[in-house]
């Protein structure tokens, strides 16, 4: 049996290398690593100790690097307190060390098809500085106050010691709040947390709600995950969005707003994560169009969303195509510098102003910087990154962030590619998903892999519908080639 899980990785270390990411960490940062032998844990006066709150987690299956962990408690009144505790990875990765070089070289982690390569070395990404199940750890803590409507009405910020008391995983959970599956042995096993999941999960629904009456859009895309049995890759099957992965996601959405609404209070220069108001609108209103669905002539969050709404129900099939198709029309998310005055920047995707990355700081070095500037203002410390400093580093993330995204991307279609050697000539219904000068793209419905259109590309825009014949594949360079075929 061929080893394709090798072949993946080589090709995933070159594509790293060519884009100037480092797929291995330095000897100096190894030397470092083998210092760190224990978790830090010495809260000391300014933490409170909160191990015993019902903190759980809420991950993919064969997640390690576990950066957030969630507890709720309902009041009388309906209103909540939500906790989100983040690993206090600054506590072991201190800035300029060799370990945080690598981290904001590379500034995210990269997954892909052949391997994982980790912004920050297994040993403390996986253990020391995740909050791993039964483990005390280091966090910093946003608290919450959310009234029953979904409004949060107030937000505070401090460092605990926390206890993960159940790690989690997105698609049993799911299945259990929708009725679906059963309960998760875990969640049979720890009194108490079947109430507490279902009341994290109400809270998430409100906080959803109410985002999306101020305009957050209902996207749907869809994330291909290669498949293997042993070492052999066998198929391409998509990661959707689910029930437990929403409450995950709307619950650090609000929690990402706090930290940024809270160092603005502050003064304190610090990064935004923005989706600017999309400059092909006018594409948008064609695609709607054609769907038989008007759309004012400028950008409109709210009637956007109301049109994916609709679309959602009118077509749940294809509706993850349409979604991606609109993505790419909106354009690139990216990190801008709030220094602090003025008016919050804004993300039109998710209809919040003032948003920033905070929640992932295992994973993503943005989330680190904006981990040590909320520990600073916290201490009342001096900064530890000066202005044009947070200036550079937010453009060089949302640069890296794209170097990365294109080495995974990469690599989705050198897997694609292994799979559809045997299919050469054969056709498939597939959308436009992307134009550049260097080329018109599509993606296959099924299997749902993308490759670049050789011909028959004239009159042509994302969002359309054609059917193509594959017409050759190379895996090492990651192509996968299209010819469109006359209706």
């Amino acid at each position: 049996m061929p080893n394709h899980r090798i072949d993946l990785k080589r090709l995933a270390r070159h594509a790293m290398i060519d884009r100037g990411l480092w797929p291995d960490f330095s000897a100096k940062a190894m030397a470092e690593l083998a210092q760190i032998r224990a978790a830090a844990v010495d809260h000391g006066a300014d933490a409170q100790d909160l191990r015993d709150l019902l903190w759980v987690s809420i991950d993919n299956d064969d997640s390690l690097d576990l950066d957030q962990i969630t507890v709720a408690t309902e009041h009388p009144d309906h209103s909540v307190t939500l906790l989100v505790a983040i690993a206090d990875v600054d506590a072991l990765v201190p800035k300029d060390s060799a370990i945080d070089t690598h981290a904001r070289h590379n500034t995210t982690s990269v997954y892909t098809s052949g391997d994982i390569f980790p912004m920050l070395p297994e040993p403390l990404s996986h253990d020391l500085t995740s909050l791993r199940e039964h483990q005390d750890r280091l966090a910093v803590v946003v608290d919450l106050a959310i009234a029953a409507n979904g409004k949060v009405s107030g937000a505070s910020h401090y460092r605990a010691l926390v206890r993960n008391h159940a790690k989690l995983a997105y698609n049993s959970v799911a299945a259990w709040l929708t009725g679906t599956g059963p309960a998760p042995d875990s969640i049979s096993d720890v009194p108490g947390l079947d109430a507490q999941l279902r009341l994290q999960d109400r809270v998430a629904q409100q906080l959803k709600a109410r985002r999306h009456q101020q305009g957050a859009l209902s996207l749907e895309t869809i994330e291909p995950r290669a498949v293997f049995d042993g070492d052999t890759l066998t198929g391409i099957t998509v990661e959707q969005k689910n029930r437990a992965k929403e409450l995950i996601e709307d619950c650090m959405i609000a929690a990402n707003q706090a930290t940024a609404s809270y160092l603005k209070r502050k003064g304190i220069p610090s990064f935004r994560r923005i989706l600017r108001s999309p400059e092909r609108w006018q594409r948008i209103v064609d695609v709607a169009a054609s769907c038989g669905e008007p759309l004012p002539p400028q950008p409109d969050a709210q009637a956007l969303d109301a049109f994916l709404v609709k679309r959602r129900a009118a077509d749940p099939i294809r509706f993850p195509d349409l979604s991606l198709a609109i993505v790419k029309l909106i354009g690139r998310g990216e990190y801008v510098l709030d220094e602090g005055t003025g008016g919050a920047p804004e993300h039109f995707g998710l209809a919040v102003k003032g948003y920033t990355h905070s929640t992932a700081p295992n994973r993503r070095y943005p989330d680190l910087v904006t981990q040590r500037l909320l520990k600073a203002a916290l201490a009342g410390a001096p900064l530890p990154y000066r202005t044009d400093e947070l200036k550079y580093l937010a453009d060089y993330c949302t640069e890296k962030e794209d170097d990365a995204e294109r080495v995974e991307r990469q690599m989705r279609k050198s897997a694609a590619a292994l799979l559809l050697q045997p299919r050469i000539g054969e056709r498939f219904e597939a959308i436009v998903t992307g134009l550049s000068e260097k080329g018109t793209w599509v993606r296959l419905l099924e299997p749902p892999v993308e490759g670049k259109l050789s011909g028959g590309v004239m009159g042509l825009d994302v969002g359309d519908r054609l059917t193509v014949e594959l017409v050759s594949t190379n895996v090492e360079r990651g192509f996968i080639d299209f010819s469109r075929i006359a209706s």
